[in-house]
């Protein structure tokens, strides 16, 4: 989608340092971290939102890239949360399929 901001940080369009890259999903720091560590992880295939996805394998790969992510940075010990925000409601603000990695602090319960 030519318009879309996380296509174009996929793509290399928008110069970005990426904490994870394979050739299906990129991982990156959120520009408004949430928690010591917050990486958006998306696929490079555009999906407006997880409603979106049909396909088990692109679960698969935003899932396999998240957990490389939080064993590269050694998250495992003190734990980690994985969050996919979907539509207005559910606090989606990009209209493309991410997946928020956040560590780093006690993140308590129930969100939001």
């Amino acid at each position: 989608m030519s318009d879309c901001i996380f296509c174009k940080i996929a793509n290399g369009e928008i110069p970005t340092d990426f904490v994870y890259n394979d050739d299906k999903v990129v991982a990156f720091k959120d520009l408004n971290p949430q928690a010591p560590v917050h990486v958006l992880i998306i696929p490079k295939a555009h999906y407006t939102s997880s409603a979106a996805v049909d396909d088990r394998g692109v679960w698969s790969d935003l899932m396999t890239g998240a957990v490389n992510v939080a064993r590269e940075l050694g998250l495992e010990k003190d734990g980690y949360r994985m969050v996919i925000n979907t539509g207005e409601q559910g606090g989606q603000t990009v209209p493309h399929l991410h997946l928020h990695l956040l560590a780093g602090r006690n993140l308590g319960w129930p969100p939001g």
